[in-house]
């Protein structure tokens, strides 16, 4: 008699003596990571006591499906660039998701590059809105300057619905974020583990941390940044919603200037446009249902 396929008899017996599964048993048997409100509430209070590295190497222990997102930002370099000093370089390290708005500065796209030459080893998987590769396709799609027509529309294509994908096909079940507290705003509150409603965990393993402390790790590891740095700019998203700063202004206020706007949708969950999503989801789920019981009874009958 041969074993299942999904569950090995040697597994099985094991388990059933031990009355838990274990490493060893079937995948199917092992549920997703989930935290309780109290065991997420500990976590955060621990976490917050340790060094960026320390919470690293927390998340590579406990968390499967962990990736890192990024636009290249300078939290998000140093998250990378200590990374590649714990990681060694045969090994499995956690692959980069960047998500190509097809909007993004010149320089940031020359980083990318760069930064694939200092991390041989590192992988990059790239996202762009979906149907298109180019500004101009964009345009064609979408309608010229769709970020002033419909904001959220443009939030929604260029960055949401990648993300979204990117998580579905490659399986994430927890990303490593640039989010910090200093950078104001609705960040000023961040705990060092979220969990969005999707239940997709999300870390700040920086979330402690001021610029000053980012740009002086930058400084005195040589790490590639972006040129844009240089010349007044702090935080770099699109080019149209993207201006420099003055001096004592926010670190994030150069992002959507003059408008009652901190966040893109990936960071929004109550973006009006991303509940109108969903809703269309539930709708669609609730006359699937239906259809089916129907079609139940019919057989039935």
């Amino acid at each position: 008699m041969t074993s299942s396929p999904v569950y090995d008899n040697d597994d099985l017996s094991r388990d059933l003596e031990s009355g838990y599964a274990s490493g060893n048993s079937s995948e199917v048997s092992i549920p997703d990571i989930f935290f309780t409100k109290p065991h997420l509430q500990y976590l955060n209070q621990q976490l917050q006591k340790l060094e960026p590295q320390e919470i690293l190497r927390w998340c590579m222990i406990t968390l499967p499906g962990l990736f890192q997102t990024t636009a290249f930002g300078l939290t998000g370099l140093v998250t990378m660039d200590m990374l590649s000093h714990m990681v060694p370089k045969a090994a499995n390290a956690v692959d980069l998701i960047f998500f190509d708005t097809l909007h993004h500065f010149s320089e940031t796209i020359a980083l990318v590059d760069r930064v694939q030459r200092r991390y041989p080893q590192l992988k990059v998987h790239v996202f762009k809105p979906a149907g298109v590769e180019t500004p101009q396709d964009f345009a064609a799609k979408h309608g010229d300057r769709l970020w002033e027509t419909n904001d959220e529309l443009y939030d929604w294509v260029a960055k949401v619905e990648p993300a979204q994908r990117a998580y579905a096909e490659l399986q994430v079940k927890a990303v490593l974020t640039g989010r910090r507290r200093s950078q104001g705003g609705k960040r000023g509150e961040l705990d060092i583990v979220e969990v969005d409603e999707a239940g997709l965990i999300k870390v700040n393993p920086l979330a402690n941390w001021s610029f000053a402390d980012v740009q002086a790790y930058i400084k005195r590891h040589d790490v590639p940044y972006n040129d844009l740095l240089d010349r007044g700019y702090k935080s770099v998203g699109d080019w149209h919603s993207t201006q420099p700063i003055k001096e004592g202004e926010d670190e994030r206020s150069g992002r959507w200037k003059g408008q009652q706007k901190t966040e893109c949708g990936i960071h929004n969950p109550k973006s009006k446009f991303a509940q109108y999503i969903r809703e269309q989801e539930m709708k669609k789920q609730e006359e699937a249902l239906q259809q089916a019981l129907q079609n139940g009874l019919r057989v039935e009958a």
